[in-house]
């Protein structure tokens, strides 16, 4: 009797192991709108360059967050009432050039993360600074455009560049 009940047992936790649910993997559909993202993000990064408004409209979603690589989280409001407040720049003004590397793309339908390594180069009277930051953003497709409705940048500091 011992023995029956150690089958009848263990074949119900077979069965039920086969039956068991599990959440469902959705793996990442391929990047087939990766070069339109990519040519969005280096107009939007040529445009930061220049404090382009217009650029910073067209790439932030409305109900964007935003968390910078100090820890401030931010929405499009505050970006924008932060570029058009901010003085026009002056001649010997600092420029700063950004640029991305390592970009990665993962579409999901509607939906895509864009994750890279932006490289900021400061020049300001002959002096040339350069800082990096791992950024990943966050973008839906709505109405045929896409905008980033998050976004977070973590600086990467100088030691850590420097290692392998």
């Amino acid at each position: 009797m011992k023995r029956i009940f150690q089958f009848v047992t263990m074949l119900l936790l077979v069965v039920c192991g086969l039956f068991a649910q599990t959440a469902p993997v959705v793996p990442a559909v391929s990047a087939e709108n990766a070069p339109e993202l990519t040519t969005l993000l280096h107009e939007f990064l040529a445009g930061a360059g220049r404090d382009d408004v217009a650029m910073h409209e067209r790439f932030w979603a409305d109900d964007l967050i935003y968390t910078s690589a100090k820890g401030v989280r931010k929405t499009k409001a505050d970006i924008m009432r932060d570029m058009r407040s901010a003085a026009p720049p002056k001649p010997g003004d600092e420029a700063t050039v950004y640029t991305a590397e390592e970009v990665r793309i993962q579409q999901y339908g509607q939906a895509a993360i864009v994750a890279f390594r932006l490289v900021a180069m400061t020049e300001k009277e002959g002096t040339r600074r350069t800082a990096s930051y791992l950024n990943t953003g966050t973008f839906v497709n709505r109405d045929g455009k896409w905008r980033a409705v998050g976004w977070q940048a973590t600086a990467i500091p100088e030691t850590a560049e420097q290692s392998p």
